[in-house]
């Protein structure tokens, strides 16, 4: 367009109530996407501009302590960040940070047409659907956390960020490793074209490191992380995960979202019980899920708290596509900033 106006389909109040308005340009509609980050976006005292400017932020907190069944808010805003790192912590924190945000952005008027969350995110792009309540949210996701540190001995297992490599030559890599070491290795995440985060027994993960950079890797960076997540050996930690999801309430998300495990949108309570279970040791495929909302018309994102991890794996997925982030006072009012310059509601 030759104003330069993005037209995103929003949700605007309009006369006490909310109105969704698509506009669309070049025959095409844009729909607003909302990307939720996973574990390693945390920091001590995320989210407390938020609760402290909003009432709906700050019972948002309020609510999760409740939850939790201690004061996970104290924690979140003021550490130790030892004590937060924690997984069982960890997961119900960033969970809570990023439904007090999703929460101050619909009382501004801005609600997604379409969701997608990495990992530990996943659980909270539900929660933006309305597949099941925050409060059950923060209850499991604590639950999930503990489940998967439980699940394999600590310092016997790795993670490890393979960069510039085919996510082929990694599979590779983790292959020649596995048969060399007789262990566990494998893709736990492919977070971009040339980011792929691998899991599995330590000495494993270390070998495929050193095959990786012999292959030509850029780099291959071991991550300070507490277990092996996405692997086969989270399998103990999947089998709680299964049964305590199955004490859940589950409804049809009312928008849809992307699977970490298939790349491809769920839309009923039976796919989100099903893709929620196999995450746990499943493979993230972030990249067959951006790919997914791009095909579903999404062209403008918001990564809602905390951090901007997946603006950057967007950009390098593909720089056409527009995102921004909420986490903050600040962020929040050039998010709205550049929302409100690119709005048509007719």
């Amino acid at each position: 367009m030759a104003d330069g106006k993005i037209p995103v389909e929003l949700v605007l109040w309009a006369g006490g109530g909310k109105v969704r308005g698509i506009t669309i340009f070049s025959g095409m509609s844009n729909k607003l996407a909302f990307l939720f980050p996973g574990q390693g976006s945390q920091a001590v005292g995320m989210g407390r501009e938020l609760a402290e400017r909003f009432p709906v932020a700050r019972d948002t907190f309020a609510e999760a302590d409740e939850a939790a069944g201690f004061a996970l808010s104290k924690l979140i805003f003021e550490g130790p960040e030892e004590e937060l790192k924690l997984t069982e912590n960890t997961q119900p924190a960033i969970l809570t940070v990023s439904v007090a945000a999703l929460r101050v952005l619909a009382l501004h008027g801005i609600e997604p047409a379409l969701a997608g969350g990495h990992s530990l995110g996943e659980w909270s792009a539900h929660v933006a659907a309305g597949t099941y309540s925050f409060a059950d949210a923060v209850r499991f996701v604590k639950a999930r956390g503990k489940a998967m540190q439980l699940a394999f001995p600590a310092g016997q297992g790795g993670m490890a960020a393979i960069l510039s490599l085919t996510p082929e030559q990694v599979a590779e890599a983790c292959t020649e490793a596995a048969t060399e070491t007789g262990l566990t290795v494998s893709a736990a995440n492919f977070n971009s074209p040339g980011q792929t985060v691998i899991s599995g027994d330590l000495a494993a993960v270390e070998k495929a490191a050193a095959i990786a950079k012999a292959k030509g890797a850029r780099r291959a960076v071991m991550l300070p992380v507490s277990a092996p997540f996405h692997c086969a050996l989270m399998q103990p930690a999947q089998e709680e995960v299964a049964r305590v999801l199955g004490s859940l309430t589950l409804a049809d998300p009312k928008i849809p979202v992307a699977s970490n495990v298939t790349g491809g949108m769920v839309h009923t309570a039976a796919e989100v019980l099903d893709v929620l279970t196999r995450q746990v040791t499943g493979t993230v495929r972030w990249v067959d899920c951006v790919k997914t909302l791009i095909a579903e018309g999404a062209q403008t994102y918001i990564e809602v708290a905390p951090g901007k991890v997946l603006c950057g794996l967007l950009k390098q997925i593909d720089p056409e596509q527009k995102s921004m982030n909420v986490e903050d006072i600040a962020s929040l009012e050039k998010t709205l900033t550049e929302l409100n310059g690119a709005k048509s509601i007719g």
